[in-house]
């Protein structure tokens, strides 16, 4: 028998998502970006749900040939290009776009003699700094690019925000203004705008945006819930109780006995635990919804087993299903008692978790 563990991926909201980025993106055109294996959610059937983006993002040529060989026809772009020369024949096969942001993927262009022109995006390090080339560079760079005699003509020109998020922080204003100095009277289509980007720089729009986090519902703002955002939750993750116990005031619940019971009480036991995912450093208080009433952990997470005190759901029976997180109990606030953001928590999930979609 399968274990109980269920993430139930909703089609419908990232659809519904993917339209209200389009919206909020006032005639930019929108990358879909499904590196991590659609944020844990399936990249088949997340780009499945999203067929009507007008690109994905992803973060290796590997997740290129899964959604070429699942039939996707539109622009695939690998967000940190290629990792060695061998790779510019593979890139071509399947017709990616490549992100160039080194000087040494520069060079294996320029020594290329592929007939078949390459289609690229160049980054220009405008702050974050982390990949990309200097903003002085740009002009230089662009014209080795549009020189080759193997790259596509088209070439976007793209930056990256280190905090977006941050509504208050001039660090993006700065960004801004260093990327537009620096690609100012030279040809190319814009790519500024991360999730966070869109929602609160609206002069960064550009001609296209790269949409991760919002298309699955997960907030981008610290303090917020993707619902807070107009966006829904496309993970449902839940399991079973499995045991109801009776304890004794006194008593003590699960390894290293780090939670006493206060009164004699219920402790229901269910199936799931870091094995599965489920995040080990969830603490003492995090939330589980049973028939709809809030329960929450006691004691330390397990590989295969999580304890949660009952005292609020007196109704509750073995067999009964308990939600982890998704429409009802938000991502953001398991991640917050986690310690993590809710991005590492739907990329954790291991093969153990059945994946269903509605």
């Amino acid at each position: 028998m399968s274990r109980s563990a269920v993430a139930t991926i909703h089609l419908s909201a990232l659809r519904a998502n993917l339209a209200r980025l389009r919206t909020l993106s006032q005639g930019a055109k929108v990358m879909a970006v499904v590196k991590a294996d659609g944020y844990g959610h399936g990249l088949e059937r997340v780009a499945r749900a999203l067929a009507d983006a007008d690109a994905f993002g992803v973060a290796a040529i590997a997740d290129g040939q899964r959604l070429r060989a699942a039939g996707h026809t539109q622009r695939i772009v690998v967000l940190s290009g290629p990792d060695e020369a061998a790779d510019l024949a593979e890139l071509r096969r399947l017709r990616l776009d490549a992100v160039i942001h080194h000087d040494s993927q520069l060079a294996w262009l320029e020594a290329d003699r592929d007939a078949r022109r390459l289609r690229v995006w160049l980054k220009i390090d405008s702050g974050m700094h982390r990949l990309g080339f200097a903003p002085e560079r740009t002009a230089e760079v662009l014209a080795r690019l549009k020189a080759a005699p193997t790259v596509d003509d088209d070439v976007v020109l793209m930056t990256h925000f280190a905090a977006s998020d941050e509504f208050d922080n001039d660090a993006t204003a700065r960004q801004i203004a260093r990327f537009a100095q620096a690609t100012q009277g030279l040809p190319g289509l814009r790519c500024l705008s991360n999730s966070a980007g869109l929602l609160g720089w609206p002069a960064a729009r550009g001609d296209w945006v790269r949409a991760g986090g919002l298309l699955y519902g997960l907030s981008v703002i610290a303090d917020k819930r993707g619902t807070d955002l107009g966006f829904d939750p496309a993970m449902s993750l839940s399991t079973r109780l499995i045991a109801i116990n009776h304890l004794r005031r006194g008593e003590r619940v699960g390894y290293a006995g780090t939670w006493e019971c206060p009164v004699d009480m219920d402790i229901g036991v269910i199936a799931i635990g870091y094995g599965d995912g489920y995040p080990r450093s969830a603490a003492t208080g995090t939330p589980v919804l049973v028939r709809g009433q809030r329960a929450q952990i006691v004691g330390r997470v397990s590989m295969d087993l999580v304890t949660i005190d009952l005292r609020n759901v007196p109704g509750a029976r073995v067999g009964d299903r308990a939600l982890l997180w998704g429409r009802g109990l938000a991502v953001e606030e398991i991640a917050a008692r986690a310690g993590t953001i809710s991005y590492d928590l739907t990329c954790g999930m291991t093969k153990r978790v059945l994946f269903v979609e509605d």
